[in-house]
């Protein structure tokens, strides 16, 4: 859904594309309003094991890229925070 003039009208944390994923994926979010925000990759263990977002952002879709050629095959879980709201999702590399 979409408030005026195309901006999304919710926060949204998107399913990473694809998934399972090697070596990199996408990850999608909309954003109703500027707010700081927050994108981090934990491991199963609840370690972070990058950050691809921390600034301010404009209202609206955002996409980034994780490329994880490094990291070993499993479950990491991708996190996005915001003043307004937090989201988590699990995603997969199989390599």
């Amino acid at each position: 859904p979409e408030g005026p003039a195309g901006v999304p009208s919710r926060f949204t944390l998107l399913q990473n594309y694809p998934n399972p994923f090697n070596p990199a994926t996408t990850i999608s979010y909309t954003l109703p309003a500027a707010t700081h925000v927050s994108l981090d990759i934990y491991n199963i263990l609840g370690q972070r094991v990058a950050t691809l977002v921390d600034e301010m952002q404009e209202a609206g879709v955002h996409q980034t890229q994780f490329d994880c050629s490094t990291c070993a095959s499993g479950i990491y879980l991708y996190r996005l925070s915001t003043d307004q709201a937090v989201e988590t999702k699990k995603m997969v590399l199989l390599k």
